[in-house]
């Protein structure tokens, strides 16, 4: 165990590996645990400082989770972070009620009282993250407010007596803007934490000796998307066991146009072996009359499982499933439980990686070096093995495709029509050279049609949403804000040159309130 290290407890947040990495990058370890952990055994790790976590729950509901409230006994500096905070004020006899007036996204905080190590150098006026429903509406005499937004009285507060810190936005998320300052302030200042040097350049040879132990002279099949995802997860693979890792691509037909291509090539380059696998018609046919987006992942989940199920059985020596999964994957389609075990279904949506091994793959075993990885930081490995600039800066594209670009049912013509657009949208970007300033950017056809005029005659074709964001990790995102003139040229380009749209949006909304994709 490291001599200084922070205590993470998770409440379910979407943001709590968030927390753990941007104190990791500061240099001081960190742990990640449930909740529902004993105070006994807290006690024998002594931490140096303790952080609640935000959460989906409401504190005065019941079997929603909790602590004990001898945690606050060990005099052990603690900070609560948004769901952490209402909790904090709950057990100490505060009054929370659901917010009047949600908060999702940008807020303006204003520092009351400055006299403090939380806010040390933050100055009075900051723009924070905001994410909530609940809000304290009385605090206990223990405590003092530090801070306000306009519709959230208590923003920040702190006891008078005990190192106990707590704020309703999130400090974690980039958004936030002096959201590291004061973790930083909370580490450094209250915790009196040393940097350790804690990093991630040893991973990759540590997860390549891992696998190399687990797989010994056994194969692997590797579900290969073309993202960077899964091309860190072969490069570690095929490091560990060389020509017994197997990736197989398969053609959905949701591709966006050269897609297979240009996969194809960048493996070349990459000197990774691949067996593509058309399944075009078998894809389109099982979502012929599918509405619901959760179907839709759910189906083409258990088709790309099915497929990677044939193909197993007919190489020896097969073992091992190996996929692309990181952490963003796997607490979007997470389900959190309290203590009493009763599901708490606060998913956010399904992921075709995410869940485990149906039966009938339950002869091969999971490995997913990524898993416990953020988007940035799979880039910053990326970046350390001198992948190509196609392959690092690529734009992310879901596994289940242009399927869930495609609001309502999924139909070859609606197919085409995206693909188009899509098409449109990548040359623009390219030739205006924004494609590297965004992170991520496409189109999404709406079920829904509008009248328009062509030619002096009336149309009524699809509506048609552009999606473009900046982000750092993919939790939290912001859209872009593009020119004018791009956006027009984008819009007119597409009415003109594609039959079956001809009205163009742009989607303003962040992330949350709003995910990237709309499926």
């Amino acid at each position: 165990m490291k001599k200084d290290f922070i205590l993470i407890l998770d409440f379910g947040s979407q943001y709590s590996h968030m927390i753990a990495r941007r104190i990791r990058y500061m240099g001081v370890y960190t742990l990640l645990y449930r909740y529902d952990i004993s105070i006994s055994y807290i006690f024998s790790k002594n931490p140096k400082g303790i952080i609640l976590s935000g959460g989906p729950f409401s504190v005065y509901e019941n079997g929603s989770p909790s602590i004990s409230q001898d945690l606050f006994q060990l005099n052990i500096p603690i900070f609560g972070i948004c769901y952490g905070m209402q909790m904090i004020s709950f057990l100490f006899g505060g009054k929370i009620e659901k917010s009047k007036h949600k908060e999702y996204g940008k807020s303006c905080f204003i520092i009351e009282d400055d006299n403090n190590l939380l806010f040390n150098g933050i100055p009075r006026k900051s723009i924070v993250w905001m994410s909530h429903f609940d809000e304290v509406k009385k605090i206990s005499k223990e405590f003092k407010v530090l801070g306000h937004t306009s519709s959230c009285p208590v923003a920040a507060l702190r006891h008078k007596n005990k190192e106990i810190y707590a704020v309703q936005f999130h400090p974690e998320v980039e958004n936030t803007e002096f959201g590291i300052s004061i973790l930083k302030n909370f580490i450094f200042h209250i915790c009196q934490c040393k940097s350790s040097n804690w990093n991630i350049d040893n991973f990759v040879q540590n997860a390549i000796n891992k696998i190399k132990k687990r797989v010994e002279k056994k194969k692997v099949i590797l579900g290969f998307s073309g993202g960077i995802d899964s091309f860190v997860t072969a490069y570690i693979i095929y490091k560990a066991i060389e020509n017994s890792l197997i990736c197989i691509f398969v053609d959905t037909g949701f591709l966006l146009e050269q897609e297979k291509e240009n996969i194809l090539f960048l493996c070349k380059k990459m000197n990774f072996p691949l067996q593509i696998i058309d399944a075009k018609n078998r894809f389109l046919s099982k979502l012929t009359g599918i509405v619901d987006p959760e179907m839709k992942r759910k189906i083409i989940g258990k088709e790309f499982l099915s497929i990677f199920q044939k193909v197993s059985v007919t190489i020896k020596n097969v073992e091992f499933l190996a996929q692309g999964t990181i952490y963003s994957d796997i607490i979007e389609s997470s389900i959190f439980s309290n203590s009493n075990q009763n599901q708490l279904n606060y998913s956010i949506k399904s992921h075709h990686n995410v869940g485990g091994l149906p039966k009938k793959l339950m002869k091969l075993k999971l490995i997913e070096p990524l898993k416990n990885l953020f988007k940035d930081e799979v880039r910053q490995i990326g970046k350390k093995l001198g992948f190509p600039m196609e392959i690092l800066y690529r734009h992310p594209f879901p596994g289940p495709g242009l399927s869930i670009r495609i609001i309502g049912e999924v139909s070859e013509k609606k197919i085409s029509i995206l693909k188009k657009a899509e098409n449109i949208l990548l040359q623009e970007l390219k030739k205006n050279d924004i494609y590297h300033n965004v992170n991520q950017a496409f189109i999404i056809l709406l079920p829904i049609k509008s009248v328009g005029v062509m030619g002096d005659k009336r149309t009524y074709e699809y509506v048609a949403v552009l999606r473009v964001i900046n982000t750092e990790d993919f939790m939290t995102a912001t859209f872009s804000h593009l020119s004018y003139d791009f956006l027009e040229r984008i819009s007119n380009r597409i009415i003109n040159e594609v039959d079956g749209i001809n009205r163009m949006v742009y989607d303003i909304t962040s992330k949350p309130p709003s995910t990237i994709e709309w499926e």
